[in-house]
């Protein structure tokens, strides 16, 4: 199989599908891989190390995506990028689909086999190609509530882990997942005030038994979630439901009652996000005020640790990426019923439920699909 992988494009977004690593591993399968010129120079790989490799290097993007039957990306693929898809093409990325009707009518117009990493699942109903990014953006995002915090940021001036003599800054995580446990290991280890809210007793209980009394632990009632937030520093959005669109957990009207600096962190944003008062944003501008609280939504946060995120998704996705290029989609997916559910677009058919029922259109199994085929 010939494997493409173009230059990420999204606003500050260094992170490349494959390192030279990966390419190593799938031309010793005896694949072919062609990349974009500097796909990889944002996180110190040369196109000399790509040759090396045993890729073969193209002028842009347009030429990847003529010459590849499998696209592999990172980040949902714009616009532009949805447009030099064709029908018969494999993508393999991050889509986040449930907020983003135009990427999925683009996608569905594109007639491509599209698979999405968020939704890809384990043995254990876990998803483990989210994981890694997961694990990231929950430990950066104490990095940056913490800078949003400062007074030149527009926070409230309080320095999460205090001094002696000084009360320290109270941070709530609403989500025990992947994001919201890596959010709490990061905020106790500065010595901040956490708690942590979850809808699950036996996550809380395990939560519980791993940070002890460093960790307060609350069951995620609505009027729990409001005492919280309207008595926190800053607050942590870390909830997902897989490939659906992220609830609502913070209204506008809970701002008001928020301390005037407060910071909310909405790493829920990929899927829509769970502040109400959400909206994406970049890199280049990562924060905006509602109501005397700061908002910060970047929804690549990832990206601004490229290296160690290109790394690690790797890590996670290189099996499955060989699987299909060895067997071709199809088997693979037959094969593999976890990776079959990172199914999400195929002929223009939205084939994943969460997504289809987000998007309000029609939901075809993919094995259905695999039947068909």
């Amino acid at each position: 199989m010939k494997i493409g992988v173009p230059k990420e494009i999204k606003d500050h977004e260094y992170r490349v599908g494959l390192t030279p690593a990966s390419v190593r591993e799938l031309a010793s399968h005896g694949h072919a891989v062609v990349v974009q010129s500097a796909a990889g120079a944002g996180i110190g790989y040369s196109d000399a190390d790509y040759e090396h490799a045993g890729a073969t290097i193209l002028p842009d993007a347009e030429a990847v995506f003529e010459a590849a039957e499998m696209i592999v990306k990172v980040k949902e693929p714009q616009p532009a990028e949805c447009r030099m898809l064709r029908e018969g093409q494999v993508l393999f990325t991050y889509l986040h689909l449930a907020p983003d009707p135009e990427q999925a009518k683009l996608l569905m117009e594109s007639g491509c086999t599209a698979i999405a990493y968020e939704t890809v699942t384990d043995r254990a109903g876990r998803l483990p190609l989210l994981a890694p990014m997961s694990e990231i953006a929950g430990r950066m995002a104490i990095q940056v509530g913490a800078v949003a915090l400062q007074k030149a940021g527009g926070g409230s001036g309080v320095l999460l882990g205090g001094v002696p003599g000084v009360l320290p800054g109270k941070v709530v995580v609403l989500g025990g997942g992947v994001v919201g446990a890596n959010a709490a290991r990061m905020a106790t280890g500065l010595g901040a005030d956490v708690t942590i809210a979850d809808r699950s007793v036996p996550r809380l209980t395990e939560l519980d038994s791993l940070y002890g009394p460093r960790l307060k632990t609350v069951y995620a009632t609505a009027e729990a979630t409001d005492h919280l937030v309207t008595d926190a520093d800053l607050v942590i959005g870390a909830v997902l439901v897989p490939g659906a669109a992220a609830p609502k957990l913070v209204r506008r009207e809970q701002l008001a009652r928020m301390r005037p600096g407060s910071v909310l962190v909405d790493v829920s944003i990929d899927q829509g996000g769970c502040f109400e008062t959400s909206h994406a944003t970049t890199h280049s501008n990562p924060t905006y005020i509602v109501d005397g609280v700061v908002h910060y939504c970047v929804a690549n946060m990832p990206g601004g640790v490229a290296r160690s995120s290109t790394h690690a998704l790797n890590n996670a996705t290189l099996p499955f990426a060989v699987a299909l290029a060895d067997k071709g989609w199809r088997k693979a997916l037959t094969d593999d019923p976890h990776l079959r559910d990172g199914l999400n677009v195929h002929k223009g058919l939205i084939t994943y439920a969460a997504v289809a029922e987000a998007l309000g259109i029609p939901f075809t199994a993919a094995d259905e699909v695999l039947n068909a085929a």
